[in-house]
């Protein structure tokens, strides 16, 4: 028998990407039932600055009900109305008739829309938070480990000189300590929307309150509070500004620019046979090539990324496009442009978390590597060696420029190993200099272990002294 969810179309990212935890934060339950919180905020507010019209009997009777939604019944109110919120008002009186005359009083719709936003951006930034910790946590306990595995280092995808595994490590952490750092800015400055009124002026709730400005700027700043959010926006149109879902999605596409930059290097160090990906026991890596190994994860991170980086744009656009104090053509836009953006983040970060904590290096490999292209690297600190011995530094210099074109051409041309160091050896000009004292990849990885140290050190360990309680997630992808 047909299960008809497979007829219509769902979103992968609810299907196959995305946590339930974010998934629940951008999901009906959530939304209306903290719609019903807010009208309870607001009416616990009213009725505590003195509004009479507001009773302790129908505020019993709103906290009896902000979790029963009758989904069904909305939906017949809304298919009359034309209108999501009054929809949800009617449902509400039903379950709550006492309070019925006084729901949504002084409000507009983006009281509860808009404050539910703010509530639910928070959240979610929460949990890509602890996501970052934790990949955050795993690079640098990957690059501690890898401290001292020396590998090509590349400029221009061109081996340039050595570096360490555990010191590129540093580079992708750091990038993600930046996003991590742009979340934290955010969240510490997520303006609550408020009680503002219809167009921002407030001019309801003087209404209600015969003209007290102080009561009109306390129940606002009440609201706030009862909604967890110490910053209140001072100003507002009908809605809080684009401005902030538009600085959210930039913050979101920067975690996808990081994840993009580590899962596009991880696979190529895959095709390098450096690095590769964690793979299952019973994974498949192609239906037709049985011996693939293909980095399936990371390349799916990098597919998720593009996405977000370029829905990103939207919410700019938006804001551009909100005419004085609100426009109607932000609403459909902004249901999937900012919910999307936050699945899909969550959801390349739980691949890079999976990534992170499975990473396999293969040190021969990356050791056969250094070994083929050290020779080129080391011609400098031979010449140094040859010079003092004794020897002529611009004769010796010649004489390894002529050396290395020569090896070049047995690599590229022949397909043959590199015989540098088996040239200048037989040369005369270097009798007197240990060729091989000047070939130990260790001398040439500079201060990168070091630097591994020092950015743990500085960098991580208050990251992680910070957050210790989010350390410890586990990512298991469900495909």
């Amino acid at each position: 028998m047909s299960d008809d969810r497979h007829n219509t179309y769902t979103s992968p990212l609810e299907t196959r990407y995305a946590s339930r935890e974010m998934q629940e934060l951008f999901g009906d339950q959530l939304r209306i039932a903290t719609w019903r919180r807010l009208w309870l905020a607001l009416a616990e507010a009213q009725r505590e600055l003195g509004l009479e019209s507001v009773t302790d009997a129908q505020l019993d009777q709103m906290r009896a009900h902000l979790d029963d939604i009758d989904f069904d019944k909305a939906d017949e109110y809304e298919r009359k109305l034309r209108h999501d919120v009054m929809a949800h008002i009617h449902a509400f009186g039903d379950v709550a008739p006492l309070a019925r005359p006084i729901i949504h009083l002084g409000a507009t719709s983006q009281y509860v829309n808009c404050n539910t936003d703010m509530i639910v951006m928070r959240r979610a930034l929460e949990i890509l938070r602890g996501r970052l910790v934790n990949v955050i946590d795993e690079l640098a306990t990957f690059a501690a480990r890898q401290r001292d595995l020396a590998c090509l280092a590349f400029t221009h995808f061109q081996p340039a000189q050595l570096t360490t595994v555990g010191k590129r490590a540093t580079l992708w952490c750091m990038d993600f300590i930046r996003d991590l750092r742009d979340i934290e800015y955010r969240l510490d400055n997520l303006e609550f929307r408020g009680a503002k009124g219809t167009t921002g002026t407030q001019a309801s709730f003087l209404a209600l309150f015969a003209g007290d400005h102080e009561k009109v700027k306390a129940l606002d700043r009440r609201v706030a509070e009862k909604m967890g959010f110490a910053k209140l926006a001072p100003v507002t149109g009908q809605t809080y500004s684009r401005k902030i879902d538009a600085a959210i999605a930039q913050v979101l596409a920067g975690v996808a620019a990081s994840v993009h930059k580590l899962c596009n290097d991880i696979r190529l160090l895959a095709h390098r046979k450096e690095m590769e990906e964690p793979f299952e026991k019973t994974q498949v890596g192609s239906s037709a090539m049985a011996y693939k190994r293909n980095p399936m994860r990371c390349e799916r991170a990098t597919a998720l990324a593009r996405f977000v980086m370029d829905v990103s744009a939207s919410p700019l656009h938006t804001a551009a496009e909100q005419w004085f104090e609100r426009t109607l053509d932000d609403s459909a836009n902004k249901r999937l442009a900012m919910s999307e953006a936050f699945l899909a983040t969550d959801a390349i970060l739980l691949i890079t978390l999976n990534v992170t904590q499975g990473l396999v290096v293969y040190p021969a490999v990356i050791a056969a590597a250094v070994a083929a292209e050290l020779p080129f690297m080391a011609t400098e600190n031979i010449l140094m060696a040859a010079v003092a011995a004794g020897a002529d530094r611009q004769e010796v210099h010649e004489r390894i420029r002529i050396h290395s074109l020569a090896a070049g051409e047995q690599v590229k041309l022949h397909g043959k190993p590199n015989d540098l160091l088996a040239r200048l050896s037989a040369d005369s000009a270097f009798a007197n200099v240990d060729i091989d004292a000047a070939m130990k990849p260790e001398d040439f990885v500079g201060r990168s272990s070091q630097q591994v140290d020092e950015f743990i050190a500085s960098e991580v360990a208050p990251i992680r002294a910070k957050y210790k309680s989010l350390l410890g997630q586990q990512a298991n992808l469900r495909v």
